[in-house]
């Protein structure tokens, strides 16, 4: 009776106070977030509750596995797999605590700074961090899992001895990785490019998806992702339109004929423009920048806060300024002459080697004289 009664104690006590802890942590953590609403460290912390329990029944199992007496014969197999189980979970609860920290010092950070720009900039740093502060405390724990068999520790010595030579290996077998992550680190923390960024690169125009420590995200605008090393914004140059600010000037190109009314479109354009929300009301103006023998190029600069109101007000313009034309003056749209062309008068004529028909005389018939 005693050999089936100590394992079910020590095994029930260890799940059953591994809930009460459990549950009174995570009441108190309620409580704290429902009155300190101004920060969401509380509720974040709550998200580590899984393996803040796993930590707490792994190690009370661990403690109390050799008073239960259970398989005494898998006693040494049974402990290592309990060992795994806490270093494992220690490592997942460590990354949910750090992350709670990180994400609630960006949130004060981003509440006290109204300057989009710099709120982006450290987002982008703090993503990077909690993916080195994750990959650390991943590999600390493999490391320390791999430690538990004796194996492992009698092998050390032996690796630590040639860990030059396979660092150097390595080194340079992984040589574009390694420098895909110092890029990565580069681009964090020397504000080259954020997320949410608008950028242009290899003739794409699209937003700052996601940034890892290897390769970097960018978001079109037709909803297509494209993944590139972050070694490439380091070695290459592109276009950062959120760099300096997120206000922009933009042009429409036109081709209209040499009699278009231009003092008219410069007032149509005002008047387009007065009536497009998207138009931030900083600057605009229409000239004439090229000539062709049959057409005349006009340029339309338009201004806006941010790419995505420029994109708006560029094909407001267009549009409207076409349609205006189309309508109240045709004769400006772009025409093709085809009336004969007016020689000199010096010029010969391409028929003056051709006889000249001769008229001939129409008679016409008597008039009656009827009286």
């Amino acid at each position: 009776m005693e050999n089936l009664l100590r394992p079910l104690i020590v095994i029930g006590g260890s799940v059953v106070l591994t809930l009460v802890i459990g549950w009174t942590t995570d009441l108190l953590l309620r409580k704290a977030d429902q009155r300190h609403h101004e920060t969401p460290l509380w509720g974040l912390l709550r998200r580590g509750r899984i393996p803040y329990q796993l930590v707490l029944c792994a190690a009370f199992l661990r403690a109390t596995y050799d008073e239960a007496q259970l398989l005494e014969q898998y006693r040494t197999t049974i402990g290592r797999a309990l060992t795994l189980v806490l270093i494992g979970a220690t490592a997942w609860l460590v990354i949910r605590i750090a992350a709670a920290v990180v994400e609630t010092s960006y949130s004060r950070y981003a509440r006290v700074h109204r300057d989009p720009a710099r709120v982006r900039r450290v987002r982008t740093q703090v993503t990077l961090i909690m993916r080195v502060v994750s990959a650390i405390v991943g590999v600390v724990a493999a490391a320390a899992m791999l430690l538990t068999f004796p194996a492992m520790r009698a092998a050390g010595a032996s690796l630590l001895a040639s860990a030059g030579l396979l660092g150097i290996v390595a080194g340079i077998a992984a040589q574009s990785t390694l420098s895909n992550l110092f890029a990565g680190l580069q681009i964090a923390f020397g504000d080259m490019v954020r997320l949410g960024d608008v950028v242009v690169v290899e003739g794409e125009w699209g937003t700052v998806d996601e940034i890892t420590l290897t390769f970097l995200t960018v978001r079109t605008w037709d909803e297509r992702r494209i993944t590139m090393p972050v070694s490439y914004f380091t070695a290459k140059p592109f276009e950062n339109w959120s760099r300096g600010g997120a206000q922009m000037t933009g042009t429409v190109f036109l081709h209209v004929d040499h009699a278009a009314p231009l003092p008219a479109m410069r007032e149509k354009l005002r008047d387009i423009l007065r009536e497009c929300p998207a138009w931030d009301g900083r600057h605009y103006d229409l000239t004439v920048t090229d000539s062709t023998p049959s057409t005349m190029e006009v340029r339309a600069l338009v201004t806006a806060k941010d790419p995505d109101d420029l994109w708006t007000v560029r094909v407001t313009v267009r549009e409207q300024l076409v349609r205006w034309l189309a309508e109240t003056h045709p004769y400006a749209l772009p025409r093709v002459n085809t009336a004969d062309a007016v020689l000199p008068p010096t010029h010969p004529r391409p028929d003056a080697h051709l006889p000249r028909p001769t008229r001939s005389r129409v008679h016409e018939p008597p008039r009656s004289t009827g009286r």
